[in-house]
C-alpha cells in the first residue's frame, strides 16, 4: 500500500549530528518540510556516496526549509564511529538516526526481512506530517539527490499553489499546469 497521504508517526530515536547524541521526536520534525533517506547500513559502499551526495545539497535543502534525516538500522553510536573514520561521512551535518528498533523502518515500509536492514527509502513530508513523495530502490542502485531536490521543489509548489500541477522534468521558475478540460486531448 502507498505512502503517499500518511502522517508521520508519533516517535522517539536517538540520532548522531556533528560530534552529538540526541534524541528526536514526531514534534521536533513537524513545522518544516522533512526528508526521511533510509539506507541499510553504516561501513558500506553505496551508502557513504549517497550521503555524500545528500550533504552537497543541505544548504540548499536548508534555504527551502526543510530539513534532512537519514535512517538506517544501526545506532546513533554507529553513526558516530562510522563519522569519524569515513572521509565521505566526516561532511555529514543533518540528522543521522539510528533505528536499530527497526520501528521507523517499518513504518515507512523500507525494512528487508530477509538481511534485518533498510532498503534504500526516500521519503519527502510536508510541515504537517505528511508524506508527498517516496521512492524506493533495490541496494545496488545509489540514488541522485538532485532529483530528490527537484521533487521537494515540486511538492512544495504544489502545496504552496493548489490549483497547479508540475509536469515531468518541471524545475522551479518553468511552466506549470493547471488542470480543466481545455487540456484534455491538448498536450
Amino acid at each position: 500500500m502507498s505512502m503517499i497521504g500518511k502522517q508521520l508517526p508519533e516517535f522517539t530515536a536517538n540520532y548522531y549530528q556533528n560530534g552529538e547524541l540526541k534524541q528526536l521526536t514526531q514534534a521536533d520534525v513537524l513545522g518544516k518540510w522533512a526528508i526521511f533517506f533510509f539506507y541499510p547500513a553504516d561501513f558500506t559502499f553505496v551508502c557513504p556516496t549517497e550521503l555524500a551526495d545528500l550533504q552537497e545539497h543541505y544548504a540548499h535543502l536548508q534555504e527551502l526549509g526543510c530539513e534532512v534525516y537519514s535512517v538506517s538500522t544501526d545506532t546513533h553510536f554507529v553513526h558516530m564511529a562510522w563519522s569519524e573514520s569515513s572521509p565521505s561521512i566526516q561532511g555529514v551535518q543533518y540528522k543521522m538516526i539510528g533505528d536499530p528498533t527497526t520501528a521507523l523502518s517499518r513504518y515507512f515500509d523500507v525494512f528487508d526481512e530477509s538481511n534485518g536492514m533498510a532498503q534504500r527509502g526516500s521519503f519527502i513530508i510536508d510541515p504537517q506530517g505528511v508524506i508527498q513523495a517516496m521512492e524506493v530502490h533495490a541496494d545496488g542502485i545509489g540514488r541522485n539527490s538532485e532529483e530528490l531536490v527537484r521533487k521537494l521543489e515540486a511538492a512544495q509548489f504544489v502545496a504552496e499553489h493548489g490549483d497547479q500541477v508540475c509536469p515531468a522534468r518541471w524545475k522551479r521558475g518553468e511552466k506549470t499546469l493547471t488542470p480543466g478540460q481545455d487540456l484534455v486531448g491538448t498536450i
